[in-house]
């Protein structure tokens, strides 16, 4: 039973990823979140309370994932960067989910854990990698972290009529090397 009833969790928790990555919040629908899972709707209210619960645990894996597959290397931001850039590619859900999270939770209530405690390690990890001279002090650890992660999202964040400026140069190696050049003369 336990293993039937993790089956069905993870089953929504896949649907509703695609669900809120294309949707949002506001505009996602239980009742397809439920079909796509081949599941119910009681299912979602029981497992996760109510369809912001549903969200909240989506955007919590998200992070968690992103966390343990791209740790942060203060002695080589450039290749962090690359890496986030790479993870962004291989998963392009994370960067729509973060959008709707701003667009729709901005302000809205506490601040997940995950992420609180993700950020404040990595701004740790960089104010010491400063202070020992590994890395420039001319931005605060905390602009750095955000100018790093900013440039990082750059091109999966850019809008459709900035991409159509862009020719078949601008390949995938070509994306991510500029984003590590862009980290690299950020550090000069």
């Amino acid at each position: 039973m336990t293993r039937d009833a993790e089956a069905t969790r993870r089953r929504l928790l896949d649907a509703a990823t695609q669900e809120f990555a294309a949707y949002g919040i506001a505009g996602s629908r239980v009742d397809r979140i439920a079909a796509a899972a081949q599941s119910n709707k009681a299912q979602i209210y029981h497992y996760f309370g109510s369809k912001d619960g549903l969200f909240d645990a989506v955007f919590d894996a998200m992070c968690r994932e992103t966390v343990d597959a791209v740790p942060i290397d203060p002695a080589d931001l450039p290749e962090y960067a690359g890496r986030l850039f790479d993870s962004y590619r291989q998963r392009p859900h994370v960067q729509r989910l973060a959008t709707w999270y701003r667009l729709e939770r901005a302000g809205a209530g506490a601040l997940l854990p995950v992420v609180v405690r993700s950020n404040a390690a990595k701004v740790r990890a960089i104010a010491d990698a400063q202070a020992a001279g590994v890395l420039t002090d001319r931005f605060s650890a905390v602009d750095l972290l955000g100018l790093v992660l900013h440039i990082s999202g750059f091109w999966s964040s850019s809008v459709p009529e900035f991409d159509a400026l862009l020719d078949d140069g601008h390949s995938a190696a070509h994306r991510r090397r500029v984003v590590v050049d862009a980290v690299t003369a950020l550090l000069g």
